[in-house]
């Protein structure tokens, strides 16, 4: 009885890694961009238990936003991204933005990120 190897040919293997690059490629460009979405919603979560912005105004509350922002290397999210609103006894701070990388050649891979969060004033 003859014996034939099994296994996959060179060309096949060339195309597989080929494959596994692309996306390896892919999570290079996603990477950062879901690392700062995460340092949006950790800035947010942290303004809502802070005690200097509970009795902040909007424009204090906004620079306090931006620096911390400023400290995780977040470049994607500008002014006119950050929205406030006053929400019963406190506010409503809404950031929608979106993040453009290109990919391959004319292709791009897009991004809409949305994180709101509510600020509490608390009496005192």
């Amino acid at each position: 009885m003859k014996r034939t190897q099994g296994g996959m040919t060179l060309i096949s293997f060339i195309i597989v890694l080929a494959v596994v690059g692309v996306f390896i490629y892919m999570g290079m460009k996603l990477i950062p961009m879901y690392s700062e979405y995460y340092a949006v919603k950790r800035a947010l979560s942290e303004m809502s238990t802070d005690a200097a912005v509970e009795h902040a105004d909007p424009a204090k509350i906004r620079d306090l936003f931006f620096r911390r922002l400023y400290i995780s290397y977040s470049d994607n999210v500008g002014k006119e991204d950050f929205k406030i609103e006053r929400k019963d006894a406190g506010y409503l701070i809404t950031v929608d933005y979106e993040v453009r990388k290109p990919l391959i050649g004319n292709l791009d891979i897009v991004g809409r990120f949305n994180a709101t969060q509510e600020l509490r004033r608390r009496g005192g």
